[in-house]
């Protein structure tokens, strides 16, 4: 019996030898800590996200980007396409009606002036086109005759753009002058019957006409 009891006490102590701790001792140079080996070493512990109070890195500020640059070019000059009658004559450097104007104001009667003028077509002989009245401002107009009637305008040219060249002149028109003109012009018989003053008027004598088709 009593050799029962020392091979049972013999045989505790070696399963106590074997039997090892599951905590491993790690020494430092102050004191000894422990370390729970059931832990798992390798597990990926997440960053810590920062924050609120911790001041978060501003992202690089990236140069403004510049708006693109847009050629503009100037508008084209649209020719204007005329039909030619007289000599012929070119609509580069035309007065306007405003400086013909100025240039009637500085003759008197007798004067004749070579120019050369562009405008707009107010009325046209409906007969057969041996004259026609060109716009001036203030409602005034320019008499246009051509030399020699060697050529006439088109009946139908009213309103549209005209240049002529000649000779401008002032000169005073009688009332029988006047009422022919307005006869040819159209004008009913009650409007030739107001004509009763003569009238100075701004004439020209066109050698070249250009009108717009």
């Amino acid at each position: 019996m009593i050799a029962a009891a020392l091979l049972t006490l013999a045989a505790c102590q070696k399963k106590e030898t074997e039997v090892k701790t599951e905590n491993t001792v790690i020494e430092g140079q102050a004191d000894t800590t422990s370390v729970d080996t059931d832990a798992v070493s390798d597990a990926h512990v997440p960053a810590a996200e920062p924050s609120a109070a911790e001041p978060v890195a501003a992202e690089p500020k990236t140069a403004a980007t510049k708006a693109p640059t847009i050629e503009v070019q100037a508008a084209k000059e649209i020719k204007t396409a005329y039909a030619s009658f007289g000599d012929k004559i070119l609509a580069d450097n035309a007065l306007s009606k405003e400086a013909m104007l100025k240039k009637y104001n500085t003759l008197k009667s007798g004067d004749t002036v070579n120019v050369k003028f562009k405008t707009k077509i107010k009325d046209v002989c409906k007969k057969k086109g041996c004259w026609m009245a060109l716009q001036l401002p203030g409602e005034k107009e320019s008499f246009v005759k051509f030399k020699d009637y060697a050529f006439f305008v088109p009946l139908n040219a009213s309103g549209q753009d005209a240049v002529v060249s000649g000779k401008a002149f002032v000169s005073e028109v009688s009332v029988a002058q006047l009422r022919h003109y307005a006869k040819d012009g159209g004008k009913s018989e009650a409007e030739i019957a107001k004509i009763t003053e003569p009238e100075i008027t701004y004439g020209f004598l066109a050698d070249g006409v250009l009108i717009s088709k």
